[in-house]
């Protein structure tokens, strides 16, 4: 069995489906602790313009991020917008919370490893480091998120120290 084929087995798995700007993104379930409304953020200042700031979760502060604005899309609050909260491992392998502002939520699917395939190669000029791979489901193509990587370690590391 090649790399590949060995890494798309261990992707295998339940996703939750979430929406940014009409596009399907699935994210790994085990790594989700919970979805909530969307609620009052706290700005902090001086952190990338996709940080919108903090929330306090039952006594917890939490950092959010848009991840709609992480990708470069348009971001505008409607009555689905909401927040899913992921358990992010950053590269001293400690956790932090991190709230996931996202247009609406789908559902959870189930992924066998052929309904997944490797990303596309689309030229040098596109990082593709934060996708997992392609989900057929339906007739439609979810991309698969690594979460770990698309909060990456530096941005991860400042808002657990801003949460704090």
């Amino acid at each position: 069995m090649s790399t590949e084929t060995a890494t798309l087995t261990n992707l295998s798995g339940k996703y939750l489906t979430v929406v940014l700007q009409e596009e399907a993104f699935g994210l790994n379930v085990l790594q989700i602790r919970e979805i909530i409304r969307l609620q009052k953020i706290t700005p902090v200042p001086q952190l990338p313009d996709f940080v919108k700031g903090v929330i306090n979760l039952r006594g917890r502060v939490i950092p959010v991020v848009d991840l709609r604005l992480k990708f470069g899309l348009q971001a505008e609050f409607a009555e689905r917008t909401c927040i899913v909260v992921v358990q992010v491992k950053l590269a001293d392998d400690q956790t932090v919370q991190i709230g996931l502002v996202v247009d609406s939520v789908e559902e959870v699917v189930t992924l066998t490893d052929t309904d997944i395939e490797p990303t596309p190669e689309f030229g040098t000029k596109v990082d593709t480091t934060y996708l997992l791979g392609m989900a057929k489901v339906n007739d439609e193509v979810k991309t698969l998120l690594d979460i770990d990587r698309v909060v990456s370690a530096e941005t991860a590391q400042a808002l657990s120290e801003a949460a704090e």
